[in-house]
Order: C-alpha cells, then structure tokens, then sequence
C-alpha cells in the first residue's frame, strides 16, 4: 500500500505553486499529489537520531543534513519528494531562487512505515535512482534495529546490510559511519522498559 494520488493531474508548476502555499506536505510524482501523512514517535527518533549522528561528523565538512522538510527534485522526470533525511556533501544545487528544493542530494534516507514501505522500496527508489548525484539510499525498519544501504556503483545499485544494536554501517560516499545503537537510541528502550513492567 502506498499513499493515495489526487484524482486531479497536475503540471510540476502547478504542483511547485500549491505545495509552496500549503500548509502540509504533499509529494508528486507522475502529475499526482500524493498527501503525507504524519509520522510515528519511532519514526521521528529515528530521524532525529541519523541527523543529529551525522551533524556530529559534518563538522567543519562542507556537508549539509535536511530532515522531512527539505523537498528533494527527481532531475528529468520533475517529480518532488520529501525523504526524512536528505545529506549533501559539497555545494547544494537548488531548483530556484526559493531555495526549497534540492536537486542534488548526496544521500537520501527513508524510515519505514506499514502504509509506505512498498512505496519507499518500488516507485519512490525508482525515482531517486534517476537523480544522478544520488550515491546511497538508506532504509531503517520502525521496530526493530535494521538498516539497508543500496550504494550505486555504475549502473548498479548494491544492497548492503546491518542489523542489531552491535551493528554499523559505512555511509561509504559521505565518509560517515551510523552506528544502530545511536541511530535507535530511545526508540526500543521504552518499548522493553514498557514490556517487563506489564
């Protein structure tokens, strides 16, 4: 299952002009606007986490991480996501002068949700896979401590994996490491504190 497009077609203009006077967050893809939905209290610490890791090691780094709010441009196809995480490493190439969409990310990362993983591993990869700065894309389940990283290498993209909290993975275009038992900080904790208390 993935989010519901509007009945209605749209240019990428059209598009572009509603998203910038709405009040929530909207993707695009192939004419459709594709509603966001809000984001769970793990989701949000996963996020939270992987941006404040990689702050850590982006100093004095000419590298840049946007959490949610950053709308990223699939070049070619004009279509307009908002992944949790976008990472840049050099400088940033935006669609205009508004400076709210980014072209030229580095790094994009997606925390899974019942309702969009089939989304975020089919059409929305498909997208990002066009973006031609795109190295790596991160995938981390909600409920437990696993990550996925597909790396580009020529016309490929290699699935990397990680799981449990002993585990790390090399972010190998950005120069980082994320280890999960940071990346997954507070979000099992309370889970397991909640468990042995019943």
């Amino acid at each position: 299952m993935f989010p519901v497009p509007s009945e209605k077609s749209y240019s990428p203009d059209e598009y572009l002009a509603i998203e910038r006077a709405a009040e929530s967050k909207n993707e695009f893809h192939d004419g459709r606007i594709y509603a966001m939905t809000g984001a769970s209290r793990e989701h949000s610490l996963i996020t939270a986490n992987i941006a404040r890791e990689l702050t850590i090691q982006f100093k004095n780094r000419p590298c840049e991480a946007y959490i949610n709010d950053m709308r990223v441009g699939a070049a070619g196809s004009r279509n307009y996501f908002y992944p949790d995480v976008a990472v840049i490493c050099g400088k940033p190439d935006f669609e205009d002068a508004q400076v709210d969409t980014l072209l030229n990310p580095t790094v994009l990362i997606e925390v899974l949700s019942p309702s969009t993983e089939a989304y975020d591993r089919g059409d929305k990869f498909a997208q990002y896979r066009k973006i031609p700065s795109l190295q790596e894309y991160l995938l981390l389940s909600p409920n437990r401590p696993r990550m996925e990283r597909y790396a580009r290498q020529g016309e490929l993209w290699v699935l990397h994996e990680a799981e449990g909290l002993e585990a790390y993975m090399v972010l190998e275009a950005i120069g980082c490491t994320l280890t999960l038992r940071e990346v997954y900080d507070k979000v099992l904790d309370d889970r397991a504190d909640t468990a042995r208390s019943v």
